[in-house]
């Protein structure tokens, strides 16, 4: 049956597909180049990547919280309070990137230490996190700017930079990795410079919004800074677990790292492709409830959670259909081949869980129930995943223990993340994002 927010999410989720899933592309493009230079280039690509990916995922909050933020004020028809917003993220942005950028440049090594590198694969791995830093800053800000268009109904425009700059990658890395002979280090370099250029890009078009002034100030970016922590501790969870499973990997053997890489970096792929429908629900649902329509925000997520359970099945069944054929596009290493068949088979039959879960995030997050989210993942992602990898190591699971363990916390937050949604206590209307949903009655109607 046909839904009146069909139209209106097949727009947004559309768009949103495109950028999203340009925006991994940098990583795979990095592994499909890597991956022929040899094992251990990719086993070192791995733990950097490990590094930077957990940087940048940490710091989504800068997309997912001015979403949140905007998307309220634009259903509340205050365009001008969304413009300043958007000033005051690209300086929060700006900040927290060069933080993070000083501190890979001084802690390469002990960081790689960390994830279990030794030997040349930890020098590799360190060298490549020192280049790759200087891209950070613009990074963050290319998070930002994603996170003010999406708030305001804008999808096309991050999907034009967002394409650009990772064609632009493609380019550069085959050129200075293969033309100039660079290897790794032409690898990050050309994902560096591609970088650069997408931060760039949305800082002259979010520098262009109205605004009655861009300095900083404290009092306009305090909600963003209190729903940013929420998902940052929400984000921090998830991650550290995913850190946990590199890190274990790496005391298990080369061959498992590399195969995790290569699983991993499919898994980010998907994610972000299934998250185009979370997206959705995030600017439908945040608009919804800055407009006053506790009702229209309900049924728009019921939709929207239909949506995601289809892609998902579908998802799932193309990387079923391409057991056989994906791996081999990453490495010729026939032991790195068998251990990523090893796990592939439950990675895929994931998809359908997992789409509906990072679903039900868009939801929550449009409405700016974050500090739910954080409580949810940390139960999931530290008290579940990170225990079982643990024990994966201690009992000699394998790469097979550590993907288990991810399937046990997809099944946690689908059944807290149900609950929540079921209970509406997230449908609290407003241009302002509710800060105590403890006591408040579930909202049913306009």
């Amino acid at each position: 049956m046909r839904s009146r927010h069909d139209r209106e999410i097949l727009r947004l989720a559309v768009p949103a597909l495109g950028a999203l899933a340009a925006e991994p592309l940098y990583l795979l493009v990095d592994t499909a180049i890597v991956g022929h230079l040899g094992t251990p280039q990719l086993a070192a690509l791995a733990l950097a990547a490990t590094v930077l990916t957990t940087l940048v995922s940490l710091c989504i909050f800068l997309t997912y919280g001015t979403t949140a933020q905007v998307a309220r004020l634009h259903g509340a028809g205050q365009a001008e309070r969304a413009g300043q917003l958007a000033a005051q993220a690209l300086w929060l942005a700006t900040a927290i990137g060069a933080a993070l950028a000083l501190a890979c440049l001084a802690l390469a090594d002990p960081l790689i230490a960390l994830l279990g590198g030794v030997g040349r694969t930890a020098d590799l791995a360190a060298r490549y996190l020192r280049i790759s830093a200087a891209g950070l800053p613009l990074a963050l800000i290319a998070l930002a700017g994603q996170g003010f268009l999406r708030g305001v109904g804008d999808l096309r425009t991050p999907l034009v930079i967002v394409v650009v700059a990772q064609a632009a990658n493609v380019v550069l890395e085959l050129l200075f990795v293969y033309g100039f002979g660079w290897g790794l280090d032409g690898s990050a370099a050309g994902t560096v410079l591609a970088q650069l250029g997408m931060g760039g890009a949305f800082v002259w078009v979010l520098l262009r919004l109205p605004a009655a002034g861009r300095a900083p100030r404290l009092a306009l970016v305090r909600p963003l800074l209190r729903i940013s922590g929420e998902l940052f501790v929400r984000s921090a969870a998830l991650l550290l677990a995913f850190a946990t499973a590199s890190a274990v990997l790496a005391r298990v053997g080369e061959a498992s790292l590399a195969a995790h890489q290569i699983a991993f970096g499919l898994f980010v792929f998907a994610a972000l492709v299934l998250d185009a429908i979370a997206i959705a629900a995030q600017v439908l649902v945040g608009r919804a409830l800055g407009a006053g329509d506790t009702a229209g925000a309900y049924a728009a997520a019921r939709r929207t959670l239909g949506w995601a359970l289809a892609a998902g099945c579908a998802f799932g069944a193309v990387l079923l259909a391409l057991a056989g054929v994906l791996p081999h596009a990453f490495t010729g290493d026939e032991a790195v081949i068998e251990r990523t068949g090893e796990i592939w088979t439950m990675f895929a039959l994931m998809q359908p869980a997992a789409a509906v879960v990072f679903a039900l995030d868009g939801v929550l997050i449009g409405a700016g129930d974050t500090r739910y989210l954080a409580g949810s993942m940390v139960l999931a992602g530290l008290c579940t995943y990170v225990p079982i990898a643990l024990l994966a190591l201690a009992l000699d699971w394998g790469i097979v223990g550590v993907w288990s363990g991810l399937l046990a916390l997809m099944a946690v937050r689908l059944a807290t993340l149900g609950r929540r949604f079921l209970n509406r206590r997230w449908a609290v209307a407003g241009e302002a994002v509710a800060r105590d949903r403890g006591r408040a009655a579930p909202a049913r109607s306009r």
